[in-house]
């Protein structure tokens, strides 16, 4: 895996074109991690995940979708980027981090297909989007005292994830591997089913 003209080369990635996302991105120092959730009505970056993550992430390059990520990982490993490492991408929202807000001028969005927290109706296991998990891949957090359920993320992911996040580190200035729920109070992902000792790559 190499980056070349500011995209992943030698990793088999997918790559798409984002028209819409054209302001230049200076040298990035942030990663922020986030999870796709899942809805059927696909009304954002953080509900994208369908049975074909491909259309998904086509769907965050169309121009009437005020959302867009640089990267998209799926489940089995693979990566699809849809907006060069030099352009900023819509990912992180009204944020903020150490005094500074939109994080978007400043960072690295990394989108990872998962279906976020899950509810729990007798044995089954219930994504927002409806969709039904195997219990082999909930994660149960007791971290509160109160058990809560959450999509697994796959190890293909997470070691994509990390080999990814290396060579940025290696190639920008990164200073910061973050959370989406790191910089904004509104959201939750990627959730406490992803491992933090994985956050502490940049440390």
């Amino acid at each position: 895996m190499d980056i070349l003209n500011h995209r992943l080369v030698d990793c088999e990635a997918v790559h798409l074109t984002c028209s819409k996302n054209t302001r230049p991105l200076a040298p990035p120092d942030t990663i922020v991690l986030h999870y796709t959730a899942g809805s059927n009505g696909l009304a954002s970056a953080h509900y994208l995940t369908r049975p074909d993550v491909t259309a998904s992430a086509h769907y965050l390059t169309r121009p009437d979708v005020t959302a867009s990520a640089h990267l998209v990982i799926d489940r089995k490993g693979d990566i699809i980027q849809l907006v060069p490492f030099n352009v900023e991408a819509w990912h992180a929202g009204k944020s903020f981090h150490l005094g500074r807000i939109n994080l978007n001028r400043y960072s690295i969005g990394i989108e990872l297909d998962n279906l976020g927290k899950l509810r729990r109706e007798g044995e089954r296991f219930i994504a927002e989007c409806g969709k039904d998990v195997q219990p082999s891949d909930v994660f149960v957090d007791e971290a509160n005292g109160q058990p809560t359920y959450w999509h697994r993320y796959t190890d293909e992911q997470l070691k994509t994830v990390v080999l990814v996040c290396l060579l940025l580190m290696d190639r920008y200035p990164i200073r910061y591997l973050l959370r989406h729920s790191d910089i904004t109070p509104r959201k939750i992902d990627p959730g406490p089913a992803f491992p933090p000792e994985l956050l502490e790559l940049n440390r």
